[in-house]
């Protein structure tokens, strides 16, 4: 029987979380050549200060194919965990190349914050415009 392919944010296993290669498998389960490039990646890209040009060292150094470091490396990026950095950006100082990002952290803390605040939401007239709208959706 093969291991679902989809990720799943399940409370209990984010709160088990504790290390980068628990990351990676619940970004790429089932997918085990994924899983270590994108642990390879992270890992790398947190160890260096400024952005990388490329990532083909990763490919010499730990045996990962071409294609799937492509594949991890655009799925990394497509969920915001990384970033690539513009030459003409003065925000790396016009280094080029792939960088760790906050967008993925900061999306979800917004997330978080906008549970919070529809779970304690006290507005009557707001409620009564929701339900209207979830029966728009039948």
């Amino acid at each position: 029987m093969t291991e679902s392919t989809k990720i799943t944010f399940h409370h209990r296993r984010i709160r088990q979380m504790e290390d980068v290669t628990d990351l990676v498998g619940m970004l790429f389960p089932g997918n085990r050549n994924q899983q270590h490039a994108a642990a390879r990646i992270l890992l790398h890209l947190r160890q260096t200060a400024v952005p990388e040009r490329t990532l083909a060292d990763l490919e010499r150094h730990h045996g990962i194919s071409r294609r799937t470091l492509q594949r991890t490396r655009a799925k990394l990026a497509h969920l915001g965990l990384i970033e690539h950095a513009s030459g003409l950006s003065s925000r790396h100082g016009g280094r080029e190349g792939w960088t760790l990002s906050s967008r993925m952290s900061t999306a979800l803390r917004h997330f978080a914050d906008k549970l919070d605040h529809w779970r304690m939401e006290d507005r009557p007239a707001q409620w009564d415009k929701e339900d209207l709208l979830a029966g728009l959706l039948r």
